[in-house]
């Protein structure tokens, strides 16, 4: 199994690139697993609490779960990927059941964070966008899909996203062996890297 990790701040544009990039293989048997999905459980935070959780630092995250799933899946055995909803901030019951494939992309925020989870991958890319870029697109995505009002996301933007991000996600850079400026524009990089990953299966 080739894994691959992709990480870069909020609205770089890393599931584009992912989405990109699993298009250019035409291989049935790429996963695309979200870092998303393992933010830990906020079911037992007060309703109004959970506005102030800060999901931009590494404790956030349920990192020993994606580990040992992703390790679950390059031994050649399925998971069941659990399923996070933003609105309730909170892990649904039910899960996604994902099979072993070829290639397996992990992407997130802090995909490259965890040295753990770095270890097991063979490719690791930061995906880089101007932060005029990066608002815009966080504001459009968390207004349509998470039911939050424009204010309160600049707000978040300028209390937690950017100050995390110069923290904890840009310094990530330093692990990625190739970075794709631009984002999901970014079409030659996008199309070197495909090329890449096709020679890798290929032998």
């Amino acid at each position: 199994m080739l894994i691959i990790g992709i990480a870069g701040g909020t609205g770089s544009g890393k599931t584009t690139v992912a989405k990109k990039i699993i298009s250019n293989l035409q291989k049935d048997n790429v996963i695309l697993l979200s870092q998303d999905s393992y933010y830990k459980d906020s079911s037992n935070v007060p309703p109004e609490e959970r506005q102030s959780i800060n999901f931009d630092h590494p404790d956030a995250f349920d990192w020993d779960l994606l580990y040992r799933q992703v390790l679950q899946l390059l031994k050649g055995k399925s998971i069941e990927q659990p399923v996070y909803d933003f609105i309730t901030s909170t892990r649904l019951s039910e899960t996604i059941h994902v099979e072993p494939c070829e290639v397996l992309i992990v992407e997130g925020i802090m995909a490259l964070w965890d040295k753990k989870l770095r270890d097991l991958m063979n490719i690791k890319i930061y995906v880089d966008a101007d932060a005029d870029e990066r608002l815009i697109r966080v504001i459009r995505r968390d207004v349509l899909e998470r039911g939050r009002t424009p204010e309160a996301v600049i707000e978040r933007y300028l209390r937690v996203l950017k100050p995390m991000h110069r923290e904890f996600i840009e310094p990530c850079k330093r692990y990625a062996d190739v970075i794709i400026p631009e984002g999901g524009d970014n079409m030659p990089a996008i199309d070197m890297m495909s090329m890449f990953i096709s020679k890798h299966l290929d032998k």
